[in-house]
C-alpha cells in the first residue's frame, strides 16, 4: 500500500448492519460470510464498503475507453497504425497497470520426456509426459517446472492440430476460494476435465494440458518461491512487477517453444483452453503470444473477458481486496475503488488476440462472473476485429441462452447453466474446425 500511496480504506459498519447491504439479502448460511438473494446470486461487501449489484439499471456507470483512438486522440483508421502505434500502447497499459511486467530476461528452459504410453485409452492415443525443467542455478532451493501431458490420437500418420487445456494446482496447492462456489477437486483442476478429451481426440487432434500452479503458486504466498520468486531474488514486488497470470503466461510461451520442436503436433495450429481463473489465463496467454492459433475463454469474468468497470457480481474491488490480489500487478490495487481510473478496459484484451479466432462463453446462473459483462466486451472488441478484416458478433443485443454467435472470428455464446465450461466444448471445436483443417489418418 505504501509503495503506492494508498490510503486504508475507512472504517465500515458490521456488515449485517450496514444499511447500504442490498435488500432481500440474507445469509449464505455454513461457513460462508457472503449473502445471497431468492435468485441464488452471491453478494460480497468489498474493502471500499461497495456491495456486489445484479441491477441491470446501475450495472453501467462508466463509459468504456475507445479500442481505436489513440492516446494523443487521434483515431486509428488502418491496420498498419492498430499494429505499429495503438496496440502497443494497450498492451503497455496492461503490462504495466494491470497484470504486471514479464521480465526481459528469464531463465532458461530445458525439456525431458519423463514417460510414454503408446497404448494409452484403450490403444486409442499415444500419451507423453513431458516436464519442463526451469534453471534455478541462480537458487537451488526454488524449482518451479512446466508439466505437460500429451494425447496424440494413435492412428495420426503426422503433425496434428492439438488444443491445450490450461489448469493445474502444482504442488498440492489449491487456490483460494472464490465467493460463492466450493473449492475444485484435483480432478477438476483443468477446466477441460475428462470429457473434453474424448471430444477432441475424435477430431483427430491431440490433447494437451499444462500444469500451471508448477510455474507459480496460485496465491500471494508464494511470491519469494516460483518463477516469480526465481527471477526476484528474493526482493519484494515493485508496483508493476508481474503477478500470478502474467507468470503462467509466461510458462504457456515456454511450453509453446516446446510445442514447435515436437513432431506429433502442428505448431501452426495449437488452440488454448481455461476455465474460470484459467479462463482469464487463455484470454491474456492468447493475447501476449501470436502462436496461440484459436482461444476459448469459459466463465473468465472479472480480470478475463469481463468489462472491469461494469458494476455486476465480481467487481475490480473484490480481486484487489480479497484471496485474488496476487493474480495482477500491484499497480492493478489502486483502481480499488476508481474503476473508471483504469487506462484499459477487458474489450481491449479481447481485441489484442484480434484477428484470431476467440470464443467467451458464460452460464445463465454464473452471475458472479457477469455472463452479460463477458458479452457486452466482446461487442466493444468488435470494431478492432472488423478494421482487420475479420468478423465480429454481428450484433450488440444479448443472445438467448444455448444460442451461438459464431459466424465471424469472434464468437460468444451463453449456455443455459452455472459455472462449467463443459457445455460449449462441442461448439468450441466445430467453431474451431472452420481454421483446423482435418488431418489424415492412417486406414
Amino acid at each position: 500500500m505504501a509503495l503506492l500511496n494508498l490510503s486504508e480504506p475507512a472504517s465500515l459498519p458490521p456488515v449485517a448492519d450496514d444499511p447500504n447491504r442490498p435488500q432481500n439479502t440474507r445469509p449464505q448460511g455454513g461457513r460462508s460470510s457472503n449473502y445471497t438473494d431468492d435468485a441464488h446470486n452471491t453478494y460480497v461487501r468489498s474493502g471500499w464498503g461497495n456491495w456486489s449489484n445484479y441491477d441491470e439499471a446501475k450495472a453501467n456507470p462508466y463509459p468504456l475507453p475507445d479500442p481505436l483512438v489513440l492516446k494523443n486522440g487521434q483515431p486509428v483508421k488502418d491496420a498498419d497504425t492498430w499494429w505499429k502505434m495503438r496496440r502497443p500502447e494497450i498492451a503497455n497499459d496492461f503490462a504495466t497497470e494491470i497484470y504486471g511486467i514479464i521480465p526481459d530476461k528469464t531463465p532458461a528452459v530445458t525439456w525431458e520426456v519423463t514417460s510414454t504410453d503408446p497404448h494409452a485409452l484403450n490403444g486409442t492415443a499415444i500419451m507423453k509426459k513431458v516436464v519442463g525443467h526451469i534453471d534455478n542455478s541462480a537458487n537451488p532451493s526454488i524449482a518451479p517446472s512446466i508439466p505437460i501431458t500429451i494425447y496424440i490420437p494413435a492412428n495420426a500418420t503426422g503433425p496434428v492440430p492439438m488444443m491445450v487445456v490450461v489448469g493445474g494446482f502444482g504442488g498440492g496447492f489449491g487456490p483460494p476460494r472464490r465467493p460463492g462456489t466450493t473449492l475444485p477437486t484435483t480432478r477438476r483442476a483443468f477446466g477441460g476435465g475428462p470429457s473434453a478429451m474424448p471430444l477432441v481426440l475424435a477430431m483427430g487432434w491431440g490433447y494437451a494440458t499444462v500444469d500451471t500452479g508448477s510455474v507459480q503458486q496460485d496465491s500471494g504466498n508464494g511470491f519469494s518461491r516460483g518463477i516469480i520468486g526465481l527471477t526476484s531474488g528474493g526482493k519484494p514486488r515493485q508496483p508493476d512487477d508481474w503477478g500470478v497470470l502474467a507468470a503462467w503466461s509466461w510458462g504457456l510461451s515456454r511450453a509453446m517453444d516446446y510445442f514447435e520442436t515436437d513432431k506429433s503436433v502442428d505448431a501452426t495450429r495449437i488452440g488454448i483452453e481455461g476455465h474460470s481463473r484459467w479462463g482469464k489465463e487463455a484470454l491474456l496467454a492468447a493475447a501476449l503470444d501470436p502462436r496461440w492459433a484459436i482461444v476459448y475463454s469459459s466463465c473468465s469474468g472479472q480480470c478475463g473477458a469481463k468489462l472491469s468497470r461494469r458494476d455486476w457480481g465480481e467487481t475490480v474491488d473484490n480481486v484487489a481486496g480479497e484471496g485474488e490480489y496476487h493474480w495482477m500487478a500491484g499497480n492493478f490495487l489502486k483502481y480499488g475503488g476508481h474503476w473508471n481510473d483504469m487506462p484499459v478496459d477487458a474489450h481491449e484484451l479481447i481485441a489484442m488476440v484480434a484477428p484470431r479466432p476467440i470464443l467467451i462463453t458464460g452460464g445463465t446462473s454464473d452471475q458472479w462472473s457477469d455472463p452479460h459483462g463477458e458479452f457486452l466486451a466482446a461487442v466493444g472488441a468488435g470494431p478492432v476485429y472488423r478494421l482487420l478484416g475479420k468478423g465480429d458478433l454481428g450484433t450488440t443485443a444479448m443472445p438467448a441462452p444455448d444460442v451461438a454467435l459464431d459466424a465471424g472470428e469472434l464468437a460468444y455464446r451463453e449456455h443455459n447453466g452455472g459455472h462449467t465450461d463443459a457445455p460449449d466444448w462441442p461448439i468450441f471445436l466445430k467453431f474451431a474446425q472452420r481454421y483446423f483443417s482435418a488431418p489424415v489418418h492412417a486406414q
